[in-house]
């Protein structure tokens, strides 16, 4: 038993977190060379990479799948998920960190902190991931540590603890000087590992200078470290890396290295900070889930009782691949697991260690492992796999809205039966999409989460389904919200056909509220009792579904059910929601209600001479700027612009700017939409 828990502390389950074109995925394809899981480096540009495996992200140069790999370091075992940096695709980077123990987050030593860069960052926040900062392409004309180290400051507010030094700048950088050891490392042209050496003369006076930065920033934030600086006013390697470990897993600071990936520059001593640093399983808080309203806890012990979260669905030409990351417990070939959310049973065929799309199998698997189980039939991203005889659920990872929808339809009529089973296996696999059927049209529309997200779809049942579609121009999701509300609206439902009749009176006020949906009760005397409250709530969560205006999704307003009355023998949970859902349905419609749609913060990068028309076009795009600075020859400025008029940007930015221009967006929430 003791051997199990040991292991656990070489474990480390591990993100690859950046904007777009950071360098995350050569950054993943040059950890898994330098631990000898691969004997060739993978090229993002030559579509030789093995984390992007699928057709459309080699032909694209871009993260669409997160894809699970395991390799070893230094006696460790690293799990590692390379995510997507599109903000289309920030689903499939929720439902990873759900997972996740750490993360590297690489940034890009010229651009710093961008947009994406932020907004993953927060999500990992969230979730109480700790990470590691990784300044990547340090290779790269313009390229500075320190600017990007300022900018993770400014922007992501942790504080950076710069462990290294660059030896050398742009296309003459060549390694780095390591502030705890004070030693350098230095990689030859073409050479895979580093030279240990001491550090250059020209460098010392700068080396001890950031180390002594580093100690003091490190004694502010941890009072261990404090005790021994201000008695000796110094920190020895060993303190200096024991706070480090523990602010990186506290949050308190963020440790930072640098280097060039696609160089093979910086590689090795990244993955020694991902062991020294970032946690192991049983580093981390107990998981918690519930089981019949009551709250419980599992500890990542292989003797425990077995608890996993299904976090991605997969399906291969071989079967159906269900990745999860078990927390508690022990799993083996053959095992019956139950499925706490379809609640049936379910029996494990076989446990894959996963690298990417390819597999080795296993006869079984411990707390803190993410492996992929085949012949699970019901599981869906987000179930809770666990051992029948102590049922559990965890909670799954948030679910997203989508704010694009597109019409699809076949072709050919015969195939229409196999348009819905396709689609049906996309939703499987990307909990993120939505299928819906147009009531006014009858047609089949697909929501998602941008235009790329449904290109990349509509794709999918190209070359994966072998389907001939027609897909219809984007169009935003909208959504409703009160202006001016009601007070004491008052609604009866009463329906007497012969059987139990129904009655249910309730007296509602609807007003405006910042965000989202609240719903309290403020009747008195019992008049209502506590059981038909909850009803009432219920009915008017569904009511949301559908506004006024037209039938788009009702949010920021807040309900009071001010008071009501019953029947003695008719009144029941069922009335009183239905009371609730078309009271509410029929109070919406004596509001003052407001059009809702969607818009995003949108960061143009272009040349300096191209900033006019740039300017010129958000502004007929109904965009407001906030922000310009300039940066490396390069003009950056953001702006707020309503979703729908940026349908065709990338092209039209392209052809003002000679193909120089290049942007990025992502979703900042709803404003209201100008009156038609």
């Amino acid at each position: 038993m003791r051997t199990h828990l040991d292991a656990l502390t070489t474990v480390r389950n591990l993100g690859i977190l950046a904007h777009v074109d950071a360098g995350k995925t050569t950054v993943t394809e040059r950890i898994l060379y330098a631990t000898g899981t691969t004997h060739r480096r993978g090229e993002v540009h030559d579509g030789t990479t093995v984390t992007d495996f699928d057709p459309q992200e080699r032909d694209r140069g871009i993260t669409i799948f997160a894809a699970a790999v395991s390799c070893a370091w230094d006696g460790h075992r690293i799990n590692l998920i390379d995510t997507p940096g599109h903000v289309d695709f920030a689903a499939e980077v929720e439902r990873s960190l759900r997972v996740l123990d750490g993360a590297v987050a690489v940034f890009d030593a010229v651009a710093g902190v961008e947009p994406q860069s932020e907004s993953v960052w927060r999500q990992a926040d969230r979730h109480g991931v700790p990470r590691i900062a990784f300044v990547n392409k340090l290779d790269r004309a313009g390229a500075d540590l320190d600017t990007a180290v300022a900018s993770i400051r400014d922007r992501l507010h942790p504080a950076p603890l710069v462990v290294q030094l660059p030896i050398g700048a742009e296309d003459r950088f060549t390694g780095v000087v390591d502030l705890l050891r004070m030693r350098a490392l230095v990689w030859a042209e073409g050479g895979d590992s580093p030279e240990d050496m001491p550090v250059p003369e020209a460098l010392r006076e700068e080396a001890r200078r950031r180390r002594r930065l580093l100690e003091e920033a490190v004694a502010e934030l941890h009072p261990a470290a404090l005790e021994e600086f201000v008695g000796r006013d110094e920190l020895s390697a060993g303190t200096l890396a024991a706070a480090l470990r523990d602010l990186t897993r506290s949050g308190d600071g963020v440790v930072v290295l640098c280097g060039s990936a696609y160089r093979d520059r910086g590689i090795e001593p990244l993955l020694d900070a991902v062991v020294a640093y970032l946690p192991s399983p049983l580093d981390v808080p107990a998981v918690r889930g519930g089981h019949d309203g009551t709250a419980q806890e599992r500890a990542a012990d292989p003797a425990a009782p077995f608890a996993a979260l299904a976090f991605k669905v997969h399906a291969t030409p071989t079967g159906r691949l269900t990745y999860v990351r078990i927390y508690s417990g022990t799993i083996g070939k053959g095992d019956t697991v139950w499925d706490a959310g379809a609640r049936r049973g379910e029996r494990i065929g076989r446990i894959l260690r996963v690298q990417a799309d390819r597999h080795t199998q296993v006869d079984r698997a411990l707390a803190g492992d993410i492996v992929a189980l085949v012949g699970l039939k019901s599981a869906r991203a987000g179930s809770t796999l666990c051992d029948p005889r102590a049922p559990l659920v965890l909670e799954p990872p948030g679910a997203t809205e989508p704010v694009v929808s597109v019409a699809v339809e076949v072709r050919r009529s015969t195939d229409t039966d196999r348009l819905a089973s396709a689609l049906a296996r996309l939703t499987e696999e990307d909990p993120s999409l939505v299928v819906r059927t147009d009531p006014e049209t009858g047609q089949t529309v697909l929501s998602g989460m941008g235009e790329l997200h449904l290109e990349v779809a509509a794709e999918q049942l190209r070359r994966v389904h072998g389907l001939e579609v027609n897909v219809g121009r984007p169009a935003v999701s909208h959504r409703e919200t009160v202006g001016r509300g009601v007070s004491g609206f008052v609604f009866r439902h009463v329906k007497q056909d012969g059987g139990a009749g129904q009655f249910a009176h309730v007296v509602l006020d609807v007003e405006p509220l910042k965000e989202g949906f609240a719903f309290r009760s403020a009747v008195v005397g019992g008049r209502v009792p506590q059981e038909y409250v909850r009803a009432v709530e219920a009915g008017c969560r569904e009511a949301l579904g559908e506004g006024p205006l037209g039938g788009h999704p009702v949010t920021g307003l807040r309900v009071t059910l001010t008071d009501g009355s019953t029947h003695v023998k008719d009144s029941s949970d069922t009335a009183f929601r239905t009371a609730g859902r078309l009271g509410l349905r029929e109070a919406l419609r004596a509001c003052a209600m407001v059009l809702l749609e969607p818009v995003v913060e949108v960061t143009v990068s272009v040349p300096e001479d191209a900033v006019g028309g740039v300017l010129g076009d958000l502004a007929a795009r109904r965009g407001r700027v906030s922000g310009s600075l300039t940066r490396s020859g390069a003009a950056v400025v953001t702006a707020t612009v309503p979703l729908a008029e940026l349908f065709g940007y990338a092209t039209r930015l392209r052809s003002r700017t000679q193909g120089r221009g290049t942007f990025t967006a992502r979703p900042t929430g709803y404003v209201p939409a100008p009156a038609r």
